[in-house]
């Protein structure tokens, strides 16, 4: 990966004098950063033993107050029970008398609620609820402590809400009734509590349940509510800890108050830590200024230190900056005579022999050593700045990508020099061609590239890939050899096929093959051709699978005698079952197949399985020679494919005269030596050959005339278009005068109506294929239909 460059004004982390004072401000930080640790650990542990003391303390302060205002309550309670007109109201149920004296004494004492009880436990006066005369008193409990010791206290819910309550008896002298004074438990009381003890105070209950009451505290009303959620996540349980309240941290102490029942009351004192830490933090923000500017000053010394040592290095580092940005041209200037001056002055003959070597690495880099063209990386180069160019003025630009139809073959025939010599030709045929503003490219191999830019647009473009056409109709004449190099060319349009220089060769390589295949020169982009290209590809992961599934099938279509009608055999033509899209037809998968390397696989199959179709109809009696299609491909591999075709007639006991193989003219002449010697074992072997589609190639008399073959099929094209043109008639009475001259028998394909099969026969055509005669059928209808035409003959007639 690339670094980037680095600023000059900036040498960054790895100049030296950085290095230095980095070394000490990291020194002095780390000495200065344990201090400083230390000092906020011990700050915290004092203000933490600060406010434990200080809750300690309070939580005694505050037992005392509330001991004291228990006492009060006692001391008011104890004066009524004592007063001889209340007894003596007791005595003769003088309710009012007893009323008046509850409240007048309550009043008095402070007390917010009076109640009298009787020896049996039910309330006969009360100050506050007339509605609890004559029910039980609330708390029992506190009646029999009372009873037992002379009085009792606690703190109690009442109405919901919270009173510290005392209970004496009324004694005459033994106890006649009981008299109870609560005081109630509010923010007023907590507030008195908190100015006291200098703490926040809180009085909550817990129920069973767990959950929290805040019955009367000096918190605010926000941190109040989130005063018992806090408690109750904490347990509850804990004499001392931490809890957080609006965002702040509060040292906290639980007091338990005694209550009766099954409900616990409990005094909350709490302080804030940052109360506690304020005055350290103080001390510890002082510490860190004396830190900082102890440091800029060190920084500040360091520096200047730095500077008198790094100034000749950082010359060199400027000077090797420029150098890693393209700029060899600019010497260092260190006059020294020490050993940074001898490594400036190496320096500076180090750039000037980098200066004369740039230009001959960059004449290398970017031109083709063959042809002197652009090179791919240069094309490519070209290319991104052309589409810039054109997006940011609203411009147009055009790719042509185009290679030689046969360069393949001439490089493996004539051989490598020879091949250079065409390429060599082609470059300066295409650059002639052109109008001098679009740029060619070599690619690589014979792949050739074009840029039009600016005003690339379709007409310009297609005008441009004429003109390279034209230019390479005539034939190369390479050591008294003339060779056809006719091109293919795939045209693709900036802004229309792609948005950016690599999408733009992709659709330009997408339109040459379709050139390719549609035989037409030149062919542009279609997003359609590039939607059905990534089809294929998802059909040939389906086909793979679809040959170990069983999904492929062989259908025959017989081979007619033109002179008697006879049926002379079968060509073995593949189907595929798809089980999602149905019947898939050869020509969708075929051609992609062989240009994936996959059609070997398919050809094994279909070999195999018409092997031994054929060995089945022999043994039944059904004398068939059986076709089969080979490719291209299988022909460069002809030991293998020789030793496979011997294997399927072992093993089936065929003859191998029952067998004939097909190939096409244009795969003939892929690789003319290959299929020489595949044929020729083929032959040997015993198996027959035959030239398919012939017409459709560019083989020559000789060149027919020295293959193995046995048989020529015309192609369809030719044979349906008899009646509409007279040329393609001679085409097809020439062929077979050909065919018949060279000792080959001549099979018509497509043959579909009485009038082109009455011409055959007048040609002396041998053989026909055709729907005249059948569809393609499986073998099992194919046997059927065989059996119905031999029924249904008359003695000479023929396609009956």
């Amino acid at each position: 990966m690339a670094r980037a460059p680095r600023d000059r004004n900036n040498p960054g982390m790895a100049s030296l004098g950085t290095r230095l004072v980095l070394f000490f401000v990291a020194l002095v930080v780390l000495v200065q950063g344990i201090g400083a640790i230390l000092v906020i650990r011990s700050n915290g542990e004092v203000a933490r033993e600060a406010t434990d003391q200080a809750l300690e303390q309070g939580e005694r302060v505050f037992q005392r107050l509330l001991e004291q205002d228990r006492r009060r309550l006692e001391q008011s309670a104890s004066l009524v029970s004592a007063d001889y007109a209340f007894r003596q109201a007791i005595g003769t149920n003088d309710i009012g008398t007893i009323e008046s004296v509850l409240r007048n004494h309550g009043a008095r004492a402070g007390a917010d609620l009076m109640t009298l009880a009787s020896l049996d436990g039910v309330v006969r006066a009360d100050t506050m609820e007339v509605s609890r005369v004559g029910h039980p008193f609330r708390f029992p409990e506190l009646l029999d402590a009372a009873r037992d010791s002379g009085k009792a206290s606690s703190i109690a819910t009442v109405d919901g809400r919270l009173y510290q309550v005392v209970v004496v008896p009324v004694l005459a002298p033994e106890p006649i009734a009981y008299v109870s004074a609560a005081f109630e438990v509010n923010d007023a009381l907590a507030r008195a509590f908190g100015q006291l003890t200098g703490l926040a105070v809180s009085f909550v209950e817990a129920d069973r349940g767990g959950q929290w009451r805040v019955e009367a505290s000096t918190l605010e009303p926000g941190l109040r509510s989130q005063l018992g959620p806090a408690l109750a996540a904490a347990g509850g349980t804990a004499r001392v800890g931490e809890i957080g309240l609006g965002g702040e941290a509060y040292e906290t102490r639980l007091s338990t108050l005694a209550t009766p029942g099954p409900s616990r009351v409990m005094a909350v004192l709490q302080r804030p830590v940052a109360e506690a830490l304020a005055p350290f933090r103080r001390i510890t923000a002082t510490y860190f200024a004396l830190t900082l500017a102890g440091l800029a000053l060190l920084v500040a010394g360091t520096l200047v230190i730095a500077r008198g040592i790094t100034r000749p290095v950082r010359r060199l580092a400027d000077a090797a900056s420029r150098v890693q940005e393209g700029d060899y041209r600019r010497h260092v200037d260190v006059q020294r005579a020490d050993e940074i001056g001898q490594l400036a002055e190496s320096f500076n003959h180090m750039l000037d022999g980098i200066v004369s070597r740039e230009a001959q690495i960059l004449r290398l880099a970017y031109e083709d050593p063959l042809t002197g063209l652009p090179n791919r990386a240069m094309f490519q180069e070209q290319l991104a700045k052309a589409v810039d160019a054109a997006r940011a003025e609203d411009g147009h630009a055009a790719v042509l990508l185009f290679d030689m139809d046969r360069f393949k073959a001439i490089n493996d025939t004539m051989g490598h020099p020879v091949g250079d010599q065409v390429l060599r030709d082609v470059a300066a045929r295409v650059r002639a061609a052109l109008a001098g503003r679009e740029t060619l490219a070599r690619l690589g191999g014979d792949e050739f590239a074009v840029l039009l830019a600016p005003g690339g647009d379709e007409r310009g473009a297609r005008a441009a890939a004429s003109r390279i056409l034209a230019a390479l109709e005539a034939p190369v004449a390479v050591e008294g050899q003339a060779m056809d190099i006719a091109a293919s060319i795939g045209i693709a349009l900036f802004p229309g096929h792609g948005d950016d220089a690599p999408s733009l060769m992709r659709a330009a390589d997408v339109a040459m093959y379709a050139a390719k295949r549609a035989k037409s020169g030149l062919a542009l982009y279609d997003p359609r051709a590039d939607e059905r290209r990534r089809e294929h590809l998802t059909l040939l992961g389906e086909l793979k699978r679809a040959v170990e599934a069983g999904e492929l099938v062989l259908h025959y279509q017989p081979k007619i005698s033109i002179a008697d009608g006879a049926v002379e055999g079968v060509e073995a033509l593949v189907r595929w079952r798809h089980p999602v899209r149905g019947s898939v037809p050869p020509a969708e998968f075929i051609g992609f197949a062989e240009q994936a390397g996959y059609i070997g696989r398919i050809t094994r199959w279909v070999i195999e399985e018409a092997v031994a179709q054929c060995g089945r109809w022999q043994r039944a009696g059904l004398e068939l020679r059986t076709s089969a299609n080979i490719s291209a491909r299988d022909l460069r591999h002809g030991d293998g494919l020789v030793d496979f075709v011997r294997g399927c007639l072992e093993r089936e006991q065929v003859p191998a005269g029952m067998l004939r193989l097909e190939i096409t003219e244009s795969a003939l002449m892929d690789d003319p030596k290959s299929a020489q010697s595949a044929l020729a074992r083929l032959r040997e072997l015993g198996v027959t050959t035959s030239i398919d589609d012939y017409g459709t190639g560019y083989s020559s008399l000789a060149y027919i005339k020295q293959l193995a073959v046995n048989e020529l099929k015309i192609d369809r094209a030719f044979v349906s278009g008899m009646e509409a043109d007279q040329r393609n008639a001679a085409i097809v009475r020439s062929t077979i005068e050909l065919g018949h001259n060279l000792g080959l028998a001549v099979v018509a394909e497509g043959v579909e109506t009485d009038h082109e099969l009455g011409q055959l026969r007048r040609f002396g055509c041998d053989f026909a294929q055709g729907y005249h005669f059948a569809r393609p059928m499986e073998a099992a209808a194919f046997e059927a239909w065989l059996l119905r035409r031999r029924a249904e003959a008359v003695p000479g007639s023929v396609g009956a």
